[in-house]
Formats: C-alpha cells, structure tokens, sequence
C-alpha cells in the first residue's frame, strides 16, 4: 500500500474544514479535497502538516468556540 511506504513521493492536501492529509503524488486528489502546496517524501510531508496544522479543532468548531458569545 502507498501509505505505507517511506520511500515514495506524497503530496499534502487540505479540505474545507482546514484538515489534513497525506495522499500518494500518483493519486488523483479525492473530492473535498485540494492540494496545500507541499510534495515530497514522507517525512518533508509530515514536517509540512506539523508547521501548518497548529489547531485540530476543524474550522466549523473553531469558528462556534471563538464566535460570539451568546446572549451579549
């Protein structure tokens, strides 16, 4: 399986709610889904994710928890 493999080429992708994840370069990136602008090996992949995914809340949650509060 590509996932598993250390020495293949993975592309980085981002969906909607500001998640990610590490796709195979030969796949075609699903649907939801776009490219975040990062290719390479696993662990440039990995080290890209680290950098920019600082908050795993997804983007819906976030924006409900630092929205407004209610009733003011």
């Amino acid at each position: 399986m590509a996932f598993d493999r250390e020495d293949a080429v993975y592309k980085v992708l981002v969906n909607g709610e500001e998640q990610y994840s590490l796709w195979p370069d030969y796949k075609e990136v699903p649907a939801g889904w776009r490219e975040a602008g990062q290719r390479g090996s696993k662990a440039e992949c990995l080290a890209f994710v680290e950098r920019h995914w600082t908050d795993m809340r997804p983007l819906s949650l976030r924006q409900k928890m630092d929205g407004p509060v209610a009733g003011r």
